[in-house]
């Protein structure tokens, strides 16, 4: 498969360029309003969130960014993967055309939606470290933990969604229940809450997510700008491989079956 996507790089990244200029080619301010509505959503954050909820965060009460830090460091990395998730749910049925009529690795269309993400993700994930830098709360050195964590989520996003999207083209009710579920695994998430505001028996359950160390990792580098326990991710890297083999054998599996129940 890796043989294959570099001999379709070209493929692959032409896409991605028509993908991203095809969402604002109708509109008079073309790209530009895939920074106006991140920025608009970071301001609002900024504005509302980050005072009423302040007094949430034990020990940084007097940070008038700080709830802010910890949502939008939350809230922009949960969208990454639940935009890679939703679309690789139904990559196959959405290129089920392309698919039909031309030849080609089918591996290279899970790859498109993961780098189309991707680029979406760099662009709100730019403003909010140039927001950062504005308010003078730069993480530093710890930033570098950013590269090994958004791999390890690409790859956990990619190995689940290629193993959805496979089963969803046979049993279609599969996308339907995933919206469902990613509903519920936002707010089984401390994002929009903090984990020490729960009764303990929730923080048991909510202990069981997979992403739980994950986002805690990121909201640990910008909020106390220290660097992640790497030990905590141990589980969700295991998670990951076992996910990418799974999906990867079952794809190879189905593969040639796709076009008969596209």
């Amino acid at each position: 498969m890796i043989r294959a996507l570099w001999a379709f790089r070209g493929f692959v990244i032409s896409s991605v360029r028509r993908e991203f200029n095809g969402k604002y080619r109708e509109s008079m301010l073309g790209s530009f309003w895939a920074v106006a509505n991140p920025l608009a959503m970071i301001s609002v954050y900024a504005v509302v969130f980050g005072q009423i909820m302040r007094p949430a965060l034990v020990g940084h009460e007097n940070r008038p960014f700080a709830f802010t830090i910890y949502l939008c460091s939350g809230m922009i990395t949960w969208s990454l993967f639940g935009e890679m998730l939703n679309r690789l749910n139904s990559v196959f049925l959405e290129y089920g055309n392309l698919i039909k009529k031309a030849s080609f690795p089918r591996i290279c269309l899970p790859i498109i939606v993961a780098l189309s993400s991707l680029l979406n993700f760099s662009i709100v994930f730019g403003l909010y470290l140039l927001f950062l830098v504005l308010i003078g709360q730069w993480p530093g050195l710890p930033t570098l933990a950013l590269i090994p964590l958004l791999m390890l989520q690409l790859l956990f996003a990619l190995g689940l969604g290629i193993l959805l999207g496979t089963l969803n083209v046979f049993f279609r009710d599969i996308g339907q229940l995933t919206g469902v579920v990613l509903q519920f695994w936002f707010w089984l998430t401390p994002i929009i809450y903090t984990l020490s505001t729960l009764p303990e028996m929730a923080q048991k359950l909510i202990g069981l997510n997979p992403l739980l160390p994950l986002i805690a990792a990121y909201q640990t580098i910008f909020l106390m700008q220290q660097w992640p326990d790497w030990a905590s991710l141990w589980p969700l890297s295991l998670l990951t491989l076992f996910l990418l083999w799974l999906g990867g054998r079952f794809f190879l599996s189905r593969a040639g079956e796709m076009v008969d129940e596209l």
